[in-house]
């Protein structure tokens, strides 16, 4: 048997349709979690013992068990069981809507409600409304947490799920992509710097073969003084602003370094600051790709 991680979790979701669950699963992929929605329960100890047998494969993992499949405490009972076994941290979350959200949410969407009945005879909502906060009410009863999310926003419930889920554990992942402005700006950065007033090594020719990855590139622009002022400047914003992005509820925030071609010094920046924060961010992971650095 592998011993997982102390940090691994599982999350179970569950409550009522409408109440935010689609939203909940895509706040918890942010912060690094795989989700499984919709499995039958008589899977999941399938699951259970796949998790066992590979733990990194499943470091953070939610399940979506709700009334699709019939009352869900014996399922959720299974989780909190098989998890205590095998060392896992494990956290239950309900969320729960009043049933006027709830209806107008089903109005304004036009979906089916999984308790309405047949395809072809419908039941209405707040029939199965009722139905279903019957057959879940011991769900939520044993529940670590329960969110109503009658008068959230979106963005305030990740907040308030990723908090209960994570606490003081949660991290970003950040993500340094070098490129060239000739073959245009990365549409996926939240962050963007220009780095093009830095001395260029395309112009010397014993430098111009290599890119910013080579020990003598990297010397010569980090040893520029606008190189040098430019990567400082850089690398104090980035830190001094990581837990912000981390408070806003955010699980990747991704960085783009531009010059001209994207070889010589975007990348030797690029590299630079990846290994700064690295040694400073503690918990965040760091990434580095250089989009064109292979390009002419």
């Amino acid at each position: 048997m592998v011993t997982p991680a102390a940090s691994h979790k599982i999350v179970v979701l569950t409550g009522l349709s409408g109440a935010g669950k689609s939203t909940a699963t895509k706040s918890l992929e942010d912060v690094g979690f795989r989700t499984i929605d919709n499995m039958p329960n008589d899977l999941i100890p399938a699951l259970l013992e796949k998790i066992q047998l590979q733990p990194e494969r499943f470091a953070r993992l939610c399940l979506v068990i709700d009334a699709r499949d019939g009352d869900p405490r014996a399922a959720i009972d299974a989780v909190r069981d098989a998890s205590t076994a095998m060392g896992l941290e494990s956290r239950v979350i309900y969320l729960d809507a009043r049933d006027d959200v709830l209806i107008r949410r089903f109005s304004e969407t036009r979906h089916r409600h999984p308790l309405g009945g047949p395809i072809d005879a419908p039941s209405d909502v707040a029939g199965a409304i009722r139905a279903e906060r019957s057959l879940l009410s011991a769900s939520r009863e044993s529940a670590d947490a329960v969110i109503d999310t009658s008068d959230l926003a979106a963005r305030e419930l990740r907040d308030r799920l990723v908090q209960e889920v994570l606490g003081g554990d949660a991290s970003i992942s950040v993500h340094l992509t070098s490129f060239g402005f000739k073959h245009g700006i990365p549409l996926d950065s939240d962050l963007l710097f220009d780095v093009r007033s830095v001395a260029n090594p395309h112009w010397v020719p014993e430098l111009r073969p290599k890119d910013g990855r080579d020990r003598e590139v990297a010397t010569y622009v980090l040893n520029d003084p606008v190189g040098v002022s430019v990567e400082a400047a850089i690398a104090v914003f980035i830190s001094a602003t990581l837990e912000t992005y981390l408070s806003d509820g955010r699980g990747r925030l991704s960085i783009a370094i531009g010059c001209t071609g994207g070889r010589h010094r975007s990348v030797a920046i690029s590299e630079s600051l990846a290994e700064k924060l690295r040694a400073q961010a503690g918990a965040h992971t760091v990434h580095v790709h250089h989009r064109d650095v292979e390009r002419t």
